[in-house]
């Protein structure tokens, strides 16, 4: 076996792969380290137990989506309702690729580990929190350059990100975007000046 030179993060990303598509119960250590070539030894130096691994996982995740919300918040051009509906087709396009497939872990994950683990529950909570806090900041700089009426950011944010949770859910379980498509109607319709 080659050595990576972060092996940790590979086991992560492997993870990331089969986690999202399976579910957290249903992949088990071997088929993690199995498709990442990585033996037990390394798994365990990097992870005390497969809680943890999921722990750090969600906290990675959490880490790479808010690092691609901060590109929107962060942006020069364009209004910040135009920046808030490009999140939302961001969303719409990386959910509606199949309806089936959860890429978004906060989706697949949700239900699935927060009676499992506190851990896992917390981390999530926390970084949905987090998510609510970066699209909030969008509203706010829609509202200060006049793209978006006034809204209280907070709860439109929170309101939003419940909604198009929500949505993703039911396209999962009617494999069709209809849920979708609905969410971005219905977010268009409130975002208008």
């Amino acid at each position: 076996m080659n050595a990576r030179p972060d092996t940790r993060q590979h086991i992560l990303d492997t993870g990331n792969r089969l986690i999202a598509g399976k579910g957290f119960s249903s992949v088990g250590l071997n088929e993690i380290l199995g498709s990442a070539g990585v033996p037990k030894g390394s798994f365990y130096h990097y992870f005390e137990s497969k809680e943890q691994y999921g722990q750090a996982l969600l906290e990675d995740y959490f880490s790479r989506y808010l690092a691609s919300i901060a590109t929107l918040v962060e942006a020069k051009g364009g209004s910040g309702r135009e920046r808030l509906m490009q999140y939302w087709q961001q969303w719409l396009d990386s959910q509606c690729d199949t309806c089936a497939e959860s890429k978004c872990l906060v989706v697949k994950l949700s239900a699935e580990v927060s009676d499992l683990s506190d851990a896992m529950r917390l981390t999530l909570r926390d970084g949905t929190e987090r998510v609510i806090g970066m699209i909030a900041a969008l509203i706010e700089r829609g509202v200060a350059d006049g793209s978006l009426p006034t809204l209280d950011p907070h709860a439109t944010a929170q309101m939003l990100y419940q909604l198009w949770l929500g949505a993703s859910l039911l396209g999962k379980l009617h494999r069709n975007a209809d849920a979708l498509n609905n969410a971005m109607k219905y977010t268009r319709h409130l975002l208008s000046p």
